[in-house]
């Protein structure tokens, strides 16, 4: 494979029972649309009593049976999070903490005459205060991305990995990653190379996926392509560069 092939969501995670959570931005074929989808899989009962709920600015995690609730430290939280032009999406309550860095950085030019200021910045300077999960022998790492409607009738958007830097959990190793946006391209960061035990960081670049045009294609291929047993909630986002027009769908193998 080229380092520039573009690949389709289900044959990407082809075979691959537990890539944990992940999540995805790009922008469709035609160029009209910023996509952003998170989902989360789960092996334990805990992790699979789950269900996405919508919120005015984004998505929260509740207990599908609060009564089965174990330990929610890891397993509630609000995924997506939206501050003015700025998209959050995380695999865990570091949204909050990226929400609180826009909001500080952001009141820094409340009296300033600039009239755009890009807030960007405070995405990798909230996440430098975020560690890996202290879950061991696992140590889940923390994914995150942020897109950043800054532009006329387009978005960049960063990726940032949080993983532990050596099978002790003894330190934590940042990676950050920006882009420009590019029409059918979209960027994959997951928690786990796949299933083990303990269950394998992922490791290097995000992948590169296809993001056509139509979000219930989209929808589909990635619910689909995820392995039966173990996931759990999808949640699919398009939002239009030209008018701000967004839909969104939300799948909850708990329903």
């Amino acid at each position: 494979m080229g380092i520039y092939d573009i690949t389709r969501f289900d044959e990407l995670v082809k075979g691959n029972s537990y890539v944990g959570r992940g999540i995805i931005v790009g922008k469709s074929e035609d160029g009209r649309k910023a996509v952003t989808a998170y989902f989360i899989m789960g092996r334990s009962t805990n992790s699979r009593n789950r269900v996405f709920v919508e919120t005015p600015d984004g998505i929260i995690i509740r207990a599908f049976d609060p009564s089965k609730l174990e330990d929610p430290s890891l397993v509630i939280y609000s995924p997506v999070r939206e501050y003015k032009n700025y998209m959050i999406v995380t695999n865990g309550d570091q949204t909050d903490t990226v929400y609180k860095a826009l909001e500080k950085w952001d009141g820094v030019f409340v009296q300033s005459p600039i009239q755009v200021v890009d807030l960007s910045y405070a995405f990798e300077v909230g996440l430098t205060t975020r560690d890996f999960e202290p879950d061991g022998p696992n140590f889940t790492p923390r994914i995150s991305a942020m897109l950043s409607f800054t532009k006329a009738n387009d978005f960049t958007y960063k990726m940032n990995i949080c993983k532990s830097a050596d099978a002790e959990g003894t330190a934590c190793n940042r990676y950050n990653f920006s882009y420009t946006a590019l029409s059918g391209l979209g960027h994959f960061i997951h928690t786990y190379n796949h299933d083990g035990n303990p269950i394998p960081t992922f490791t290097g670049e995000p992948e590169r996926v296809f993001i056509p045009n139509d979000i219930d294609e989209f929808k589909d291929t990635i619910w689909n392509g995820l392995d039966e047993n173990n996931k759990v909630s999808l949640y699919v986002s398009y939002i239009d560069l030209f008018n701000g027009e967004k839909e969104t769908r939300i799948i909850n193998k708990n329903q």
